[in-house]
């Protein structure tokens, strides 16, 4: 462990806990290495908690304090009316946190890039200010939003250019996405680490496979149906099953597309689960289907497993994690026929899976929790020394 000088306090910003998703499960066990390892004064702030329990496990030492804003209350709202209400929660939350901090006089504060990474420079608590992004440059962007909305994306973009030089460092979880940022000075890369999500591995004999993540556009399981359709157009993998794992507001179009291709026999998808380690250990190989992500959890936790990964080649992180052929299989991003085939090439060939899944085990070493909080802990120390 990285030499430790004292203790300190750190504050995380975020919009909530209660999801089951990759980012809540970073932060859930961040906290708990700072706070039971290191023994520091961790706590959270969300904005938009609405009175409901975390999905994961806190510690019982993290406090944890909702502002009570609820940005997500305007989500179904038209854009005018969107635009108004933002701004006027956006003022609250400023009066709000600014209150928090100085009372508390933290060392550090982190952002996870909700909405206070615009202001938060800005409140003089004597704290550090650390922007922690988990998406890439280009999330605003991806959903290729057209009118009034689409030029907001694109003008939000290029204040995310100016806002994350405002803070004292700004910590982005691939080398790819440093690359997109360019030659900032404030700029770190640490990625996610390989939690512990099971103590058994997965023989990748199974005739099963696995997706998980949020049902919605930005993990594409859109594409992976229409994927799974070429597939299942093959008698020899009628026997193969594809499961995933999510929730969100893509599930009834999700089911209905399963039902209209009649995959009902070969795809079900299941509610999360806080044990999806035993999961993996089930499955021969996680399929990404993402549009886009910051630093893929899924991934390197599957891997951790012995699970090869199929991808699609999207912005970010696929790139630092797979080595093409070795540890999991990378195809062009879009390329449904490509994706399809890939799966295929590895559910085909056991003897290529075993040899996918023994590379893919030593993801562990490259993004252990000890190698990765180590960076965190160095980073904290040097910024409060200065």
């Amino acid at each position: 462990m990285s030499r430790i000088s004292r203790t300190m306090k750190i504050i995380y910003c975020t919009h909530s806990t209660y999801n089951p998703g990759g980012m809540e499960r970073v932060l859930l066990n961040k906290v708990t290495y700072l706070s039971q390892i290191c023994g520091w004064d961790v706590s959270i702030v969300t904005t938009d908690q609405h009175q409901r329990p975390p999905f994961y496990p806190f510690p019982d030492n993290v406090r944890m304090t909702d502002l009570d804003i609820n940005y997500s209350d305007d989500n179904d709202r038209g854009a005018w009316r969107k635009i108004v209400g933002y701004l006027r929660k956006r003022k609250e939350h400023k009066r709000k946190l600014a209150e928090l901090l100085k009372r508390e006089k933290a060392d550090i504060v982190v952002s996870l890039y909700p909405s206070e990474s615009s202001f938060i420079p800005d409140i003089k608590d004597g704290s550090k200010k650390v922007l922690e992004l988990h998406y890439c440059k280009f999330f605003r962007l991806q959903y290729g939003r057209k009118g009034l909305l689409g030029w907001i994306d694109k003008w939000r973009t290029r204040q995310d250019e100016r806002i994350v030089r405002r803070f004292d460092k700004f910590v982005v979880l691939t080398n790819e996405d440093r690359g997109y940022w360019g030659c900032l000075p404030n700029i770190e890369v640490i990625p996610n680490a390989a939690m512990h999500v099971s103590d058994r591995y997965s023989d990748v004999t199974a005739k099963r496979i696995i997706a998980v993540g949020r049902l919605d556009y930005q993990k594409g399981f859109d594409r992976l149906i229409r994927a799974w359709e070429i597939v299942q157009r093959n008698s020899y993998f009628a026997d193969w099953r594809l499961d995933i794992f999510g929730q969100g507001e893509w599930q009834e179009m999700l089911q209905q597309m399963i039902d209209e291709r009649n995959l009902q026999d070969t795809i079900r998808i299941n509610r999360p689960t806080k044990q999806i380690g035993d999961e993996y250990v089930r499955s021969s190989m996680l399929v990404m289907s993402s549009n886009y992500e910051g630093f893929p959890m899924v991934m390197i936790e599957a891997m951790a497993c012995g699970l090869p990964v199929v991808s699609f080649d999207y912005k970010c992180g696929p790139k630092d994690i797979i080595k093409d052929g070795e540890n999991g299989l990378l195809v062009r991003n879009g390329d449904i026929q490509a994706l399809a085939d890939a799966m295929m090439k590895v559910m085909v060939d056991q003897d290529y899976r075993k040899r996918l899944s023994k590379n893919a085990l030593n993801v562990v070493s490259t993004y252990s929790e000890e190698t990765v909080m180590n960076k965190w802990i160095s980073m904290f120390t040097s910024l409060t020394e200065r």
